[in-house]
């Protein structure tokens, strides 16, 4: 068996820590899997710190910091357990962290992932690869989105162009030229966030009717679509800006809907249907202005399983088909996972090739991360 190296995310629902165990040769292939929840309390304090006012003391700021990262080894630990392998088997761990904060365009960036790898490789007994975006930020990048290389890397060659859709608390896209084409081999990838995905929706649904996300969309599927809150909400300045661009919670939560519901009386699943129809159309929006000539969208992340969005992305994007990524026989549930395996192994053989400049606005390649034996 090829060496073996395994990735850890929690995205920006934290709903679960997603754990994916890989090889790359001859081909990239998930070996094992599994979605490991968080604790309740320690995921409402991440939710509440992540879309609120961030104001939380240093003792708790480390104490929540080592919390999270006993949670990521401990689903590590729980996957290399379920799939049988021993950690002596896995070459490295690449974990992203949890996202608190992510502020690229201030006068000093920066960028916040919690979950001391430290702690990680102490747990787990595995060399540990952690801080994939600072280094990123540093050479002016935003540091992310950093799938797009991956993206590019997972897929096999096609001649028709395409687009790699994430839909997770934010959803962003790569877009593949279509290769071989003498017009477009060498066309730059590109990749960026287009905005909210599954943040509003989850956080609506669940301030509404207690529930963590909309299941397949049935919130929103008995409401209405208010054409003047859908033009409020698109008028943020974000969706009209010019990629390299990134974003994340901290500016797409319900403080900033709340903002533009200002004056409006609209009933709550008219607003959840809304929050969809935002989502569908500025995903559109983005493909059509920056992907012209495509003609495929894969979907992975969460949102995959919200057949009323991917249905609002195929009436808004017709008539270019939107398929998952499992059509082409990948988990759509962890590609990131997956992701932060292929950063660890991409560290580890010293290769700067995953921070690509087209993408992040960075100065150039930068070797990703910092590890932790």
């Amino acid at each position: 068996m090829s060496a073996l190296y395994l990735g850890l995310i929690s995205g920006t629902s934290a709903d679960a820590i997603d754990a994916a165990l890989v090889s790359f040769e001859p081909i990239i292939q998930l070996r094992a899997s599994l979605a490991y929840p968080y604790p309740p309390e320690l995921r409402e304090q991440i939710l509440r710190l992540a879309q609120g006012d961030g104001r939380i003391s240093l003792d708790e700021l480390g104490e929540l910091d080592g919390r999270i990262a006993c949670a990521f080894a401990a689903a590590a630990n729980e996957l290399l357990r379920k799939a049988n392998v021993p950690a002596g088997a896995v070459r490295a761990i690449g974990s992203h962290g949890q996202t608190l904060r992510h502020r690229p365009l201030l006068a000093q960036p920066y960028t916040l992932q919690l979950g001391d790898p430290n702690l990680i490789a102490e747990h787990t007994g595995i060399t540990t690869v952690a801080d994939f975006r600072r280094r990123d930020m540093a050479a002016g990048g935003h540091g992310a989105p950093l799938a797009p290389a991956f993206h590019a890397a997972m897929l096999t060659p096609s001649t028709t162009p395409r687009v790699v859709l994430n839909l997770g608390g934010i959803a962003n896209i790569t877009i593949l030229p279509g290769n071989p084409l003498a017009s477009n081999q060498h066309a730059p990838l590109l990749g960026f966030d287009t905005g909210p995905a599954s943040c509003l929706l989850d956080a609506w649904v669940e301030q509404h009717l207690g529930q963590p996300y909309d299941s397949d969309g049935a919130f929103a599927s008995s409401g209405k679509v208010d054409i003047e809150l859908l033009a409020r909400l698109k008028s943020d300045p974000y969706f009209a800006a010019p990629p390299p661009k990134s974003t994340g919670r901290e500016v797409f939560h319900l403080t900033w809907l709340q903002s533009h519901l200002h004056g409006l009386a609209i009933a709550p699943n008219n607003v959840q249907a809304t929050l969809l129809a935002l989502a569908a159309e500025t995903i559109a929006d983005a493909i059509r202005a920056y992907a012209a000539d495509t003609r495929e969208v894969f979907v992975c992340g969460g949102g995959v399983h919200n057949a009323r969005l991917l249905q609002a992305l195929a009436n808004s994007l017709a008539p270019v088909s939107v398929d998952s990524v499992a059509t082409l026989g990948v988990d759509p549930d962890f590609v990131e996972a997956m992701l932060f395996a292929w950063l660890a192994r991409e560290r580890i053989e010293a290769r700067p090739v995953s921070n690509i400049d087209t993408v992040t606005g960075a100065r150039g390649p930068r070797l990703l991360g910092g590890i932790y034996s």
